[in-house]
């Protein structure tokens, strides 16, 4: 800061992470007619990875927070009627529900992020590396309450998801979806070399061993990393680049999952995930599990669902079809998100002629997904593997087992033995009445396929 010839230095920020984002310092946009100006950033460093909020400044001088939220934008402004009515960061718990200005909203986060950088002009100036509790609030109508209990009394916000192009902006980023010279190191398992493309990825896989290396604790030799046995191959190669509902997807990620069912330990079963990434629409996953393919999408908002067997979004009900344990068995390339192998969720599956919508939750974080049914063929075409489209049919359950549990195999191998037992005991007395003899046939132990090799899949 200047004060006439004197300059004093105030305070010194980390450097900035360069991130995917195509904002930018000094990019306008309009909203409901007004214009503003982004002209300052904040980024923090979570549990869930990092992030960064913006500071846009109105032409009126009014002032809102634009973040970056899993690929989607929130535009937010103050609420400072809601500042001395919020819980206390220790009375909520994720999952739960809290009312703010009379509604009722459902606890989708609570952690306590550090600051790591900032930039430009800034309302106030927190310190570097300070953390504070923060929650996140989200309802059915789309809305989402930030609660920042660094404030006495906490600062709130209040905003909604809004595609970028809704802004109109002037003066983006155009080369922010990927940096061509890349950031390379070598895996610290087998010293082969790794290619960083998106800068805010979370984890990265090794091409070489497959080895799941964290990127959270930055670059070099003291990276965390995983083994993975039993590699799965990806139907979609990753960087392949293909179209879907109108939209260029580049699919940077790949995960398997499997699942079970709590109440019945011996029902097992698997889906995968591609991670697809466009620069203005952000990130969508495309799932290819046994009852189909749908393209899904994290949702800002959260339906109203207070245990039960329905959920309520946008005045649309969906019919809870499955609780199961998820547990992350194989991941590729690149995540936005920290990923780890063993990791682990619980999971509901809601459906409506509307779509598929999925529930998934942690300790720290509870995250709403909606989804669309994709035609197999639509898909094999959309990524030009429309010579595989075999590969890409599927005719089960994305989310539970349509195969037979242990339980299940062994009540029908008992009938189908007992059935066989009385039709021999028929054709041997058959057999005897006519002068014909049993002792030609020859046993083989397997009758029309079955076998009792258990439940697996």
């Amino acid at each position: 800061m200047r004060q006439g010839e004197q300059l004093a230095r105030l305070g010194k920020m980390a450097e900035l992470f360069e991130d995917y984002s195509p904002l930018q310092l000094f990019a306008q946009g309009r909203w409901e007619g007004k214009i503003f100006t982004l002209v300052g950033r904040l980024q923090f460093r979570g549990a869930q990875g990092t992030w960064t909020e913006w500071n846009a400044l109105f032409d009126d001088g009014s002032r809102a927070v634009l973040s970056e939220d899993n690929g989607n934008y929130v535009l937010s402004f103050p609420e400072e009627r809601a500042s001395r009515e919020v819980a206390d960061f220790q009375s909520l718990r994720v999952g739960g529900s809290a009312t703010v200005l009379g509604q009722v909203f459902a606890v989708s986060s609570l952690d306590e992020p550090a600051l790591i950088s900032a930039q430009g002009e800034l309302p106030k100036l927190p310190p570097l590396g300070s953390k504070a509790p923060m929650a996140e609030l989200r309802n059915e109508q789309g809305e989402v309450i930030s609660i920042d209990y660094r404030d006495k009394p906490p600062s709130v916000d209040r905003g909604r998801s809004v595609e970028l192009e809704a802004f109109k902006f002037k003066g983006l980023r155009e080369d922010s979806a990927k940096d061509e010279k890349g950031r390379q190191f070598n895996c610290p398992h087998c010293g082969s070399p790794v290619t960083v493309k998106l800068a805010t990825s979370k984890s990265i896989t090794c091409d070489s061993c497959s080895a799941v290396i964290d990127l959270g604790q930055g670059i070099g030799g003291e990276l965390k990393h995983a083994l993975q046995d039993e590699p799965v191959q990806p139907i979609i190669p990753l960087g392949t680049v293909g179209e879907l509902q109108g939209t260029r997807w580049q699919v940077v990620g790949f995960q398997h999952r499997m699942g079970h069912d709590p109440e019945d330990p011996d029902e097992h079963f698997g889906w995968s995930e591609y991670l697809l990434f466009n620069l203005k629409r952000g990130f969508f996953f495309l799932v290819d599990s046994e009852e189909g393919w749908s393209l899904v999408r994290p949702m800002t908002g959260a339906p109203r669902y207070q245990g039960g067997n329905s959920a309520t979004y946008l005045d649309v009900t969906y019919t809870k079809k499955y609780a199961y344990s998820a547990e992350t068995a194989y991941v590729a390339g690149e995540f936005f998100f920290p990923v780890v192998r063993g990791q682990k969720t619980e999971n509901l599956d809601f459906e409506s002629p509307n779509g598929v919508l999925s529930m998934e939750r942690n300790g720290q974080e509870t995250v709403w997904s909606l989804g669309t049914r994709m035609d197999s063929a639509a898909v094999a075409k959309a990524f030009g593997l429309a010579d595989q489209a075999a590969l890409f049919k599927r005719d089960a359950a994305p989310t539970a087992s349509s195969g037979l549990s242990l339980k299940t195999i062994i009540i029908v191998i008992l009938i189908i033995v007992v059935v066989l037992s009385i039709l021999e005991s028929c054709e041997e007395s058959a057999n005897n009445a006519s002068g014909y003899s049993s002792t030609g046939r020859v046993g083989g132990g397997s009758y029309g396929g079955y076998s009792g090799g258990g439940g697996h899949k």
